[in-house]
């Protein structure tokens, strides 16, 4: 791939995805196999101004071995300085700039009741630095192609090939044309009128159906919920993306309010490995079962995470046509396949999803209905007979979307 066009992705995401401001410290998470490009990276935040920009490297293999060759109870462990950098962090409130694109494979073999447990352990520790951070920082995620990651997607070409033919379709899907950056305005607009039109309607629950099964009753937070897409604000009023690519309009549902069944449609990559074909059922806002051809165990280990982890936290509607889907690629990557159609998310909830969200307190938002969660998973459901309703607080039924695409 040029080094030039990887130069102008390298700008949008520092510029359009973090939107560093001058005097801003920045955290860049990378795989090492990434290094090159996300020098590039580095050196587009220090153009705008950043004052130190710091890198977290990881590496597949190496997080494996740790993975398997730590006890649990080292694997749970915080340290006195971790606690100490996150205190920092939650003060200082440095942009994160994540670079996505492990291989979806790197954790096969692990055993993931382990990783598990010592996820929930660590997430117990950590949690409140990072609620106390919620909507005052920016950070974006963004994808650069591995070797692993790139053979997932296309099996029969060679390592070279396959990974040139996975930066086609990122810099593709993530509008980085001729003018990256004004094409970013324009789809910024795009989502933001989306989403005023369902604000308008002030709905108070989503109808979904398909004929793979999909029968799914949804409630919303009436009167105090909202949509939103695209780019987003901190506190402080600053505009950033946090997610390059997105096509998403999105809100947070009441927590605890959802009956019916939903099917997957695409493979979900969790914890290194996949889950595919499979289906999960609600009554009472809650999951009461789950299935899935493929690592059923590891769904079912998913949703028990904790009380949250049974709730759904995100409703995000997609059209099938989207540009992600166009590419006819399943990318076994959630930040692209989560944007290829329709989605939910188990988990924790947006506080920034309610009215006047910035003079409310965590616990509020908490008790208006927004899911409290140590996880937030995304799961596709769109098809191409997808059927979305929404209804409106008289009981009025209105078409959002019809046959997978939106219905205005």
């Amino acid at each position: 791939m040029k080094k030039s066009l990887l130069k102008k992705y390298a700008h949008l995401i520092a510029k359009v995805g973090a939107n560093v401001q001058k005097g801003q410290e920045v955290i860049v998470r990378s795989s090492v196999e990434s290094a090159e490009f996300c020098s590039y990276v580095v050196e587009e935040c220090y153009k705008l101004g950043a004052k130190e920009v710091e890198v977290e490297w990881r590496y597949g293999p190496v997080s494996k071995l740790h993975a398997k060759k730590q006890s649990l109870a080292t694997l749970s462990e915080i340290k006195d300085w971790q606690i100490e950098r996150l205190k920092y962090r939650q003060n200082s409130l440095p942009v994160l700039i994540a670079l996505s694109g492990d291989d979806p494979d790197a954790m096969k073999g692990v055993n993931q009741e382990k990783m598990a447990k010592a996820r929930m352990a660590t997430l117990k520790k950590t949690k409140s630095y990072s609620d106390a951070m919620a909507d005052k920082y920016q950070w974006v995620i963004a994808a650069v192609p591995s070797k692993g990651w790139a053979k997932k997607i296309f099996p029969n070409m060679s390592s070279s090939a396959a990974v040139e033919k996975l930066w086609q379709a990122i810099l593709y899907t993530s509008r980085v044309n001729d003018d990256p950056i004004k094409a970013w305005e324009e789809h910024n607009r795009n989502l933001a009128n989306r989403s005023a039109k369902l604000n308008e309607l002030n709905l108070k629950e989503l109808r979904y159906s398909a004929s793979n099964g999909t029968s799914l009753r949804v409630g919303l937070i009436s009167d105090h919920g909202t949509f939103g897409g695209g780019g987003d604000t901190t506190l402080n009023g600053v505009y950033f993306n946090p997610n390059i690519p997105t096509e998403e309009v999105f809100t947070s549902p009441m927590a605890g309010d959802a009956d019916g069944i939903v099917y997957a449609t695409k493979p979900l990559s969790y914890q290194g490995e996949l889950i595919e074909n499979f289906w999960v059922k609600f009554e009472n806002g809650k999951v009461v079962a789950t299935g899935a051809e493929k690592n059923a165990e590891l769904l079912e280990k998913l949703v028990n995470m904790d009380e949250g982890a049974k709730l759904l936290g995100e409703c995000a509607l997609v059209a099938y046509d989207s540009p992600i889907n166009k590419t006819g690629i399943l990318f076994y990557n959630t930040l692209f396949d989560e944007n290829c159609c329709c989605h939910l998310a188990l988990g924790r909830g947006f506080n920034n999803t309610l009215k006047n969200f910035e003079n409310l307190s965590f616990a509020e938002c908490k008790k208006m209905g927004i899911n409290d969660s140590t996880i937030h998973v995304d799961f596709m459901i769109g098809t191409p007979d997808l059927q979305i309703d929404g209804v409106k607080q008289n009981g009025e039924v209105v078409a959002i979307f019809r046959d997978g695409n939106w219905a205005f």
